[in-house]
């Protein structure tokens, strides 16, 4: 096996050169795409106070709107974007991402004069471009490391989760001193550019390649299938899964896109740390333990297996969600507790995409994690608006919108343990058995396509 595996390493160098080839320099590159990406979703909320002063008249409600759109087209053509990215390889949809994200904060930060401009620079330019990205890259590294994909998917994950751990202060202070827009447009080119360098590197691991001596985690079950998007939404489990990256992505998604008016609802918002405003210092940390998360808990899952992992992170995040509507008033705990919300939370994006290559298979995994991205947008729905009108009835308050993304964990912890795991178990314990249904792999560890 070591051999053959050689020569298919060998075969990825031969074809992208001895850089482009290299499976390492690839998961790189779509950190590096990940990383420019991430402050889309992540800084929004630091522009909100700005946009509120612009447009007073606006409700708050409105404003948030504006982050569900761009979760919505962040997640929705994902789909068709990854069945292109299979079909027709990965370079040429990056650069339809880059270009859209590039144009998305330029034409928001130079020409938007009302919340509905924002709503399609914002939310459909930025959002298809980052969406388009953020799939791309994440399937890129599930087809590179079938040896390592909670790890590799949690690395990708980390750049868009923690990316923005880098840049979310220097973005506050821009915003200071040139207002949002400028800070927009300025941050929109930079960002836009080196979005299109990477597009240039990324590439598909060549048909037939494996990594060398590769052998599949004892932890981990892997289907024998590579199942077409068709051949996945007839599985039970795959509707399972969606069910529950709905409910987990529901608490992170509200705190990231509400943090400023979640602060103030608490009433910490005008407390600094350091000098810093507390918001963009408490988003900053949580930024690095978004970015943590996704490495750490993949990393666990390679060896624990994912449906174990879920079940302790997500029972874990739904006692923390409950314990933010327990410090109101208290900026040190606030400050303490908003970071391990996001360590509990970020996980979602490296073991929802890794468990999709492991169940369904890589070769499909664009289109098929896509499918199941898109229950983000929805998730956005009640994280950007519904949480917001949930707050506006009670006064302001997020408490009771926090309660329900605590149900929503727990549940979903239960359905990962005793649901999901059983029934992936069974299937794939019958494909290895030679009962299963569908067409089999091609090439499987130590044999070539």
């Amino acid at each position: 096996m070591s051999n053959q595996s050689s020569a298919q390493i060998d075969l990825a160098q031969q074809t992208f050169g001895p850089i482009v080839g290299n499976r390492w320099i690839q998961l790189a590159a779509g950190v590096v795409a990940m990383v420019v990406i991430s402050n889309f979703q992540y800084a929004f909320t630091l522009f909100t106070p700005g946009l509120k002063q612009q447009f007073p008249t606006v409700p708050y409600s409105d404003i948030a709107l504006i982050f569900s759109l761009f979760i919505l087209f962040e997640t929705w053509p994902v789909p068709v974007a990854g069945y292109f990215i299979d079909k027709f390889g990965i370079r040429n949809l990056m650069l339809i991402g880059s270009i859209l994200v590039l144009l998305g904060w330029v034409l928001g930060g130079l020409f938007a004069t009302s919340v509905f401009h924002l709503y399609i620079y914002y939310g459909v330019l930025a959002g298809t471009g980052c969406g388009i990205i953020y799939i791309a890259t994440v399937a890129n590294a599930v087809k590179w490391f079938p040896d390592k994909r909670g790890l590799a998917a949690g690395l990708t994950a980390a750049g868009f989760g923690g990316g923005s751990a880098l840049t979310l202060i220097p973005i506050s202070g821009t915003i200071t001193s040139m207002g949002w827009a400028g800070a927009m447009t300025a941050w929109g080119i930079g960002q836009g550019i080196v979005a299109i360098a990477m597009a240039l590197i990324l590439h598909h691991p060549p048909k037939g390649w494996l990594p060398k001596d590769w052998v599949q985690p004892k932890a981990v079950v892997q289907t024998r299938q590579e199942f077409t998007a068709t051949q996945m939404l007839s599985q039970k489990e795959f509707y399972i899964m969606y069910f529950m990256f709905l409910m987990v992505c529901t608490g992170g998604l509200m705190t990231t896109g509400n943090m400023s008016q979640i602060a103030k609802s608490l009433r910490v918002f005008d407390a600094k740390v350091m000098g810093i405003a507390i918001v963009p210092f408490v988003a900053t940390l949580a930024g690095v333990t978004n970015a943590f998360a996704r490495i750490m808990w993949g990393s666990v899952s390679d060896r624990f297996g994912r449906e174990y992992t879920m079940a302790f992170a997500f029972a874990l995040e739904g006692v923390l969600i409950f314990l933010m509507t327990q410090v109101a008033g208290q900026p040190i705990a606030f400050m303490i507790l908003m970071p391990f919300v996001f360590l509990a939370w970020g996980e979602i994006y490296a073991l929802f995409s890794a468990i999709t290559g492991d169940v369904f298979g890589p070769k499909n995994a664009s289109g098929n994690y896509g499918i199941l991205y898109t229950a983000k947008g929805l998730s956005s729905i009640m994280a950007g608006w519904g949480a917001a009108a949930v707050a506006a009835h009670f006064a302001g308050s997020f408490s009771v919108p926090y309660y329900i993304a605590a149900v929503f964990d727990i549940i979903a912890a239960v359905l990962a343990l005793f649901v999901l795991r059983p029934i992936i178990r069974k299937r794939i314990a019958g494909e290895v058995a030679g009962d299963a249904k569908g067409p089999a792999i091609p090439a499987i560890a130590g044999s070539t396509q």
